[in-house]
């Protein structure tokens, strides 16, 4: 039920607050056919990759939010970079 909003320039909100992207090296709006502000449809999960300019993911319909069923593992544990070997949160 979150409401999910891109703008022009790559920054992602997510009920109306900015979300703080440090691991991105460039925001971008990608791929984006959706009609934003969005509203992320319960027990449906919206994802984006981190290459935003050339990833294919929720921003588009071609793949949309995905289901809880669909998620595979989770990140625990962080390699790079190399100064910031360590556990996820």
């Amino acid at each position: 039920g979150d409401w999910v909003n891109i703008s022009d320039d790559g920054t992602v909100y997510v009920n109306d607050i900015a979300l703080d992207e440090p691991y991105l090296k460039e925001k971008s709006l990608g791929d984006c056919n959706i009609d934003l502000p969005y509203q992320v449809p319960e027990s449906k999960i919206f994802v984006m990759g981190d290459n935003r300019s050339v990833s294919l993911d929720s921003r588009n319909t071609a793949i949309g939010c995905i289901s809880e069923e669909q998620v595979v593992g989770k990140v625990t544990l962080g390699l790079w970079p190399l100064t910031k070997i360590g556990k996820i949160d």
